[in-house]
């Protein structure tokens, strides 16, 4: 049996795990640190060092230099583990049972014999020691940072390891305790290292719980993200005087992740720069500087801004003034870019397109831009919006990629076009469909608005699928470089959230048509590759799996009313009757399914043939029913067109119970068959109710 290791004590301590880093990358800063604290406590979990349930929830620690875990509750040593377990058949020899004693570490004379159904079997008694927090730490931490989400590795000095950034110092400590051990040759410590500038030297922690305190008080390190990102708010708020800060929540998080003593100063800009379209002074603020635009109440910019400096200073005018000339100049090349692109007109950009490749198969951007205008007309006529403005919305579509602004901010295409054609003096709708035929362009984002927009917006993702998938370049596991589930979601979006009737077999014909033969036939694959994205938006809807098969897997073409569909699907599946139904219909579909394999023919179930009570029943209560229900579909009323079958399931069950419909007679046998196909036909008209049928 294993000694135990002595320790000095026993007891539940807090345990902190820190590493301090060179800078890490800060739009994965937080991610990094919550996955490190849920793979840390975790593995001790896993051997019982961290039992549960928690003394409080594991704290995880993130700044530009530090990831940190701080966890209540561990114990120096697990409890010693008892038990028994059987092992090979006796009759398998003297050597399977000593490689069983090996194995749980007990003498082999210490076995015992125990009755199975399957023969006599070794019986063995073991007790295991627990684990010794000293003796596991550094693996457990080694195999919690081997398990983060890190995009990109990178190695350092003669270390063969791996990681994020490199790691130049490591922090163990259980209570006031430092835990013995290396990690990628570090050795443990009590110390750390605070802010870059406002600290200096080793700031010793004397115990696991005040790692936060200490370092707040001794290096001007805020270490929780989440106190950062408080105090940002609290004083981008102060400052904001009479404006209010322009913000979202990735500039919010990626500047928390960028600082260790978070100030805020305040700067200005030219107010001439005023001129330039608003989405462009936001972007260099936010996107390429990391600054807080401001605007008045009605949403104006005014020309200020915010930054978020790692310095406090009692004279910041140095880094104002730093910052101020760095804007200052981005901006006025921003407008030098503006004012040149202004001098010509998109319409005769558009010829140049044939210069820029847009595919080394598909062709260039002109070529595309010629499909696209195909489609969006073809799209436009079956909305019975303007086709003319269609088409010439789609013409101008991609000509501000020629433009000088698009090229120093790729993120303003389909912005400055539509900025450019208002300026030309294109129609107010042509312009807003430039701007929108990209939308949606993340998840959540803003749909089009407006018929022509709409099918604009369809049209470039349709020509940019068709085209890929004929040319075998679809989505591949993670991979998907040219964006065509995005795509696949944004056509699916439009076309339910505009209820927009179009048929999605003909828009997908229609922009395969338009390559004129250049690409593959991949009509079908393309055409499930949407509906597979269709049930993903369903079921992020909350909808569950199952009433999304019944829905989805019929293929309905007229997407804009999966909803409502889906919806009545959903009504019914909440109703008594539901499963019960459900199964009878999928007892339904697998007859007719074998019948029809045996070459049985069947249709329009005449009622002079019935001839048992319960095949009458069920007859006369489907025609009254289906009369009601009809009227009901005309209507639009899904919800009640579903549910007015739920009245059936007494005469369906009667039926099963007390008719035979594999009779010898072909006659009856194909009036029964035919009974059940309209019974079929009639309950699965808006979806396949059979898919709701639970597994038992």
């Amino acid at each position: 049996m294993p000694k135990k290791r002595a320790v000095k004590n026993t007891g539940a301590q807090s345990l902190l795990v820190e590493l301090f880093t060179e800078e890490l990358p800060p739009k994965s800063q937080q991610r990094l640190a919550e996955k490190f604290r849920d793979a840390l406590a975790a593995g001790l979990e896993g051997v019982n060092l961290l039992p549960r349930p928690f003394v409080a929830n594991p704290q995880c620690f993130a700044t530009p230099r530090r990831l940190a875990v701080l966890i209540k509750g561990v114990l120096n040593q697990a409890s010693d583990l008892s038990g028994k377990t059987s092992g090979p058949l006796v009759s398998a020899g003297v050597e399977a049972a000593k490689g069983f004693a090996r194995k749980l570490g007990v003498p082999v004379d210490l076995l015992e014999k125990i009755p199975t159904s399957d023969g006599e079997k070794w019986l063995a008694s073991y007790m295991r020691a627990g684990a010794v927090l000293d003796d596991v730490l550094a693996q457990k931490v080694e195999e919690a940072l081997k398990v983060l989400p890190v995009q990109k590795l990178m190695r350092w000095g003669n270390c063969e390891t791996l990681f994020a950034r490199p790691i130049h110092g490591l922090v163990m400590m259980h209570g006031r305790r430092i835990i013995g051990g290396k990690i990628w040759g570090l050795e443990s410590r009590n110390y750390t290292l605070g802010h870059r500038f406002l600290s200096s030297g080793k700031i010793k922690i004397p115990c696991a719980d005040q790692y936060e305190a200490v370092l707040e008080e001794k290096g001007s390190v805020i270490a929780s993200f989440a106190k950062r990102k408080e105090r940002i708010c609290a004083e981008l708020e102060k400052k904001a005087a009479d404006g209010k800060t322009v913000s979202d929540d990735a500039l919010l998080d990626e500047v928390t992740a960028l600082v260790e003593w978070p100030v805020v100063y305040s700067g200005a800009f030219d107010k001439s720069f005023l001129e330039l379209p608003q989405e462009c002074l936001e972007l260099s603020m936010k996107q390429h500087q990391r600054y807080f635009p401001l605007a008045d109440k009605a949403g104006k910019l005014l020309p200020r801004f915010l930054m978020v400096s790692n310095l406090q200073t009692a004279s910041p005018e140095n880094i104002i003034h730093g910052n101020e000339r760095v804007l200052n100049a981005r901006l006025s090349d921003a407008k030098f870019f503006y004012d040149q692109d202004r001098k010509s007109l998109l319409e005769e950009r558009v010829p140049l397109l044939a210069q820029v490749v847009y595919h080394s198969k598909l062709g260039s951007q002109l070529e595309r831009t010629e499909r696209v205008q195909l489609i969006a007309g073809r799209i436009a006529r079956d909305l019975k919006t303007d086709v003319a403005l269609s088409e010439r919305a789609a013409w101008l579509a991609k000509a501000d990629l020629l433009t000088e602004m698009v090229g120093e901010f790729p993120e303003l295409q389909g912005v400055m076009g539509r900025y450019y054609a208002l300026h030309d003096g294109e129609p107010k709708t042509v312009a807003d469909a430039i701007e929108a035929h990209y939308r949606p362009r993340f998840a959540g984002d803003r749909l089009p608005d407006g018929l022509v927009a709409c099918a604009v917006a369809l049209a470039d993702k349709l020509d940019s699928m068709a085209g890929l998938f004929g040319i075998d370049q679809v989505p591949t596991g993670e991979k998907d470089p040219f964006g065509l589930r995005r795509a696949a979601l944004g056509v699916v979006r439009i076309l339910i959230e505009r209820d927009l009737p179009l048929s999605l077999q003909e828009l997908i014909n229609a922009a395969f048509a338009s390559y004129n033969g250049r690409v593959g036939d991949a009509h079908t694959d393309l055409q499930l590759f949407i509906f597979e994205r269709l049930a993903g938006y369903l079921k992020e809807r909350g909808y569950s799996p199952l009433e999304v098969a019944s829905v989805v897997d019929r293929h309905q073409v007229a997407i804009n009313q999966t909803l409502r569909v889906i919806e009545a699907v959903h009504a019914f599946n909440a109703l008594p009757e539901a499963q019960s139904l459900a199964a009878a219909n999928k007892r339904v579909v697998n007859i007719l399914k074998q019948a029809g394999a045996r070459g049985e023919s069947f249709a329009n179930a005449k009622e002079s043939l019935l001839q048992e009570p319960a095949e009458k029943a069920l007859f006369d209560a489907l025609k009254t029913t289906s009369e009601q229900a009809d009227s009901l579909f005309k209507q639009g009323d899904f919800t009640g067109y579903l549910k007015t079958f739920a009245i059936l399931k007494s005469p369906v069950d009667a039926f099963f119970d007390r008719v035979m419909v594999m009779v010898d007679s072909p006659e009856l046998r194909h009036n029964r068959l035919a009974l059940l196909a309209d019974l079929r036909e009639k309950m699965n008209r808006i979806a396949d109710i059979s898919k709701l049928a639970i597994e038992k």
